[in-house]
């Protein structure tokens, strides 16, 4: 296991610190996962990105990590920008609109959106959580949590639920600096009325209502939980007391992760998290996503609609370092694309060709550049600097090309192996099943060589449009011709 630090910024303590996990080479990783109405948009994964290169990264130096990133499929509300979020479940409301016709009730909607959710992290190449728990499937702990925050005297229950007593964890505000409570309810606009809440700050640990599409029974009647709960559930149940570092975007600091630190410490006493990152916002040619705008991209509107390559669009997310605001462009998705070529092109430099056995010219060098890729990755995330190391190791191997030996192609091959574990950029060459495809487009290829030898370039020039037309790309280097599929 590596002995260098792994820094991030901490919103807590406003500096950029390295993460000190409870158990030496440990890491206890919770990471807020999205609430499934609709499908995830790519302002949403750039921050499900940037919480897989911290795994990726904490993997990396040797760690152990127990990865836990949510499904929230009930209990968020649309107004959820203040302590006590108003307005209607943003399941049941997704249920009402035009897409939500397409289903028999709000459960299938919300299964049919987590499971899209999940297809399109596989398509972005994420690694898998350690657990991935829903909200829905967690309700006992949940509900006991609230029991026990009643019993703990920090909650109390009305007519209209159960509310978390602001009044009796005095550090509320520590994590987002609102600390006026009489301002928490006014941050953004007003929060439900109940005359019997003891302060308008206090907000929802239980929601009664027998109504809601979406209900289970309490000790306090038919309803269902406030969306602040049910993170706080799962992650002690799966990480316990005090988790390493919480992960979300830069729209949870407050009053989500607020809320949560609030109710955790509460029910424990100890710290809920040592270190917190949250991830900028992603904008779109400089504005804000929105639908009116035309410019709101989901990822399969990006991968199915557009054609867009996976690798490149999670390249491109992936660009600018977390810690700072994103403009995505499709001339940046389109600059993405080349980079990742340049580098898929590499591979086949280094996979798909047989060299004789001689000096090793590369691995040196390429140990050297990944080490400072890593470096990068280890100093708060600094993706520009690694994603241009990576270049640098490809730029390397295309120079030794001519001169190239098995030695230096095993070097490259693992250098690029590393990479792609580090930053997912640099995925194995895919293989048609069966090899037929394959071997037709190779015979093809040597076909082709021989005709520009013999001068016949139109005949040449049509078997690559021959191949264009079936989505794949022959391009001729110095080393010979490659191929991609588009």
């Amino acid at each position: 296991m590596s002995n260098r630090p792994f820094k991030l910024y901490d919103t807590l303590s406003r500096t950029v610190k390295p993460i000190e996990t409870v158990t030496p080479g440990v890491l206890k990783f919770y990471s807020c996962g999205p609430t499934v109405y609709s499908f995830a948009h790519i302002g949403n994964f750039r921050t499900f990105l940037c919480a897989d290169l911290v795994v990726r990264t904490a993997t990396a130096l040797g760690w152990q990590v127990m990865y836990v990133s949510n499904i929230t499929d009930v209990g968020h509300l649309t107004q959820d920008d203040v302590a006590d979020a108003a307005g209607e479940d943003k399941m049941e409301k997704a249920l009402k609109s035009k897409e939500g016709a397409n289903f028999q009730n709000v459960w299938d909607l919300a299964r049919y959106y987590g499971d899209a959710f999940e297809e399109d992290w596989a398509r972005l190449y994420l690694n898998e959580p350690t657990v991935r728990p829903r909200a829905t499937e967690h309700m006992r702990e949940q509900i006991i949590a609230v029991q026990d925050l009643i019993e703990k005297g920090h909650a109390y229950v009305t007519d209209t639920g159960v509310y978390f007593r602001l009044s009796s964890f005095p550090e509320h505000g520590k994590l987002s600096g609102n600390r006026d409570k009489d301002q928490l309810q006014v941050a953004v606009r007003d929060v439900v009325v109940d005359d019997n809440k003891e302060h308008p700050g206090d907000f929802a640990l239980w929601k009664k209502d027998d109504k809601h599409l979406m209900q289970w029974f309490s000790p306090w009647g038919w309803g269902f939980p406030g969306w602040h709960i049910e993170c706080s559930a799962m992650a002690m149940k799966y990480l316990g007391s005090t988790i390493d570092l919480h992960a979300g975007g830069e729209d949870l600091v407050f009053p989500h992760h607020e809320s949560e630190i609030a109710q955790s410490e509460c029910l424990t006493g100890k710290a809920f998290s040592n270190h917190w990152m949250h991830v900028r916002f992603l904008l779109v040619n400089g504005e804000k996503m929105s639908k009116s705008k035309g410019n709101y991209y989901t990822v399969r509107d990006l991968i199915e609609g557009r054609g867009a390559d996976p690798t490149a669009l999670r390249y491109s997310l992936i660009a600018v370092p977390y810690g700072k605001p994103l403009n995505f462009t499709l001339q940046g998705l389109d600059d993405a694309k080349k980079n990742v070529d340049r580098i898929q092109e590499c591979r086949r430099l280094v996979e798909e060709t047989e060299y004789p056995s001689g000096e090793d010219h590369v691995s040196e060098e390429l140990e050297r550049i990944y080490d400072e890729c890593l470096g990068a990755m280890c100093e708060d995330l600094n993706t520009s600097v690694a994603l241009a190391k990576a270049l640098e190791g490809t730029a390397v191997l295309f120079r030794k090309s001519a001169e190239m030996t098995a030695e230096d192609a095993s070097a490259g091959k693992a250098f690029l192996d590393k990479i792609d574990a580090l930053l997912g950029i640099a995925p194995k060459l895919q293989k048609e099943e069966g090899g037929s495809v394959e071997a037709e487009l190779q015979a093809d290829i040597e076909l082709r060589i021989q005709l520009k030898k013999d001068k016949k370039f139109a005949e040449a020039d049509e078997i690559r449009l021959k191949w264009e037309a079936k989505g794949y790309e022959l391009r001729d280097t110095p080393t010979g011709t490659v191929w991609r599929k588009q």
